[in-house]
């Protein structure tokens, strides 16, 4: 398995797949290679683009030297683009989608973002993030209470309490809580984007990459209000819908998508 070395030490896990210009997946928050979306969208992307996958630090076979930042995650995004030839688009889905956007803000060698429902809330479509959530989940973590911070998250983000009861019993649970340590990273990249107020376009306003910024017509208002908007802070951006799908997409709607936007010419 090939890794890669960060500049703080940390080694990073990944693989490609497929052939023709590289395009690196960005998981959201706790999915990796081996559980999440990663591998459907490379598959179903392989026969267009050389695709790496890789565990964001933490995760998979990934290494976690700490103290985390957001920056030294942008850095293992640096040393993967030098692997993969110094340029790639970059596919993010979720909170990955605003680590991909975060990103291409530093990193000269991004060349486009396709990002799929940033999970901002900048409006009163929904109710805003407690100001303590990150630092409770944090806490909850530190005194390694992984399914506390888990059902908590699953919670926030619209489950049923039942419906995460029911999970907390099943196999993937234990796969969650493995990887639950990361779970603060996410939400440390979001930042203060869930007050229900308007993004700060000056986060982005330095990117120069083309973007599509994507959301399914089956999602929550807010999530589609987050993608509408962050598609309005990025300097050269497009905003599509997904008929039909929800947060959890499926592969087959997006990949078509994806690639149409990419391999466009100018």
């Amino acid at each position: 398995m090939p890794t890669v070395t960060s500049t703080d030490g940390t080694t990073i896990a990944y693989e490609t797949t497929g052939t023709g210009p590289a395009l690196i997946l960005v998981d959201g928050a706790m999915c990796y290679r081996d559980f999440g979306p990663a591998r459907s969208l490379a598959s179903a992307l392989a026969g267009t683009f050389t695709v790496c996958l890789y565990d964001r630090r933490g995760r998979g076979e990934s290494g976690n030297t700490l103290p985390w930042s957001e920056d030294r995650e942008i850095d293992d995004l640096a040393a993967l683009l030098e692997a993969v030839g110094g340029e790639a688009a970059l596919l993010g889905v979720s909170s990955g989608a605003v680590l991909a956007a975060d990103a291409a803000n530093r990193l000269p060698g991004i060349t486009q973002l396709a990002l799929y429902e940033p999970p901002f809330i900048v409006d009163a479509t929904r109710e805003p993030r407690e100001d303590t959530f990150v630092a409770d989940t944090e806490a909850l973590i530190a005194r390694d209470d992984r399914s506390g911070a888990l059902k908590k998250f699953m919670k926030h983000v619209g489950m049923p309490a039942p419906m995460v009861h029911v999970m907390a019993l099943t196999p993937p649970w234990r796969k969650l809580k493995v990887v639950a340590p990361t779970l603060p990273y996410d939400l440390r990249i979001l930042g203060d984007t869930g007050r229900g107020v308007p993004l700060d376009a000056a986060r982005w306003s330095s990117v120069t990459a083309p973007a599509l910024v994507l959301d399914g017509g089956k999602s929550p208002q807010y999530m589609r209000n987050a993608a509408k908007a962050l598609s309005e802070a990025l300097p050269k951006a497009q905003y599509r819908t997904l008929p039909g799908q929800t947060h959890m997409v499926k592969a087959a709607a997006l990949a078509p998508v994806v690639t149409e936007f990419l391999t466009a010419r100018p």
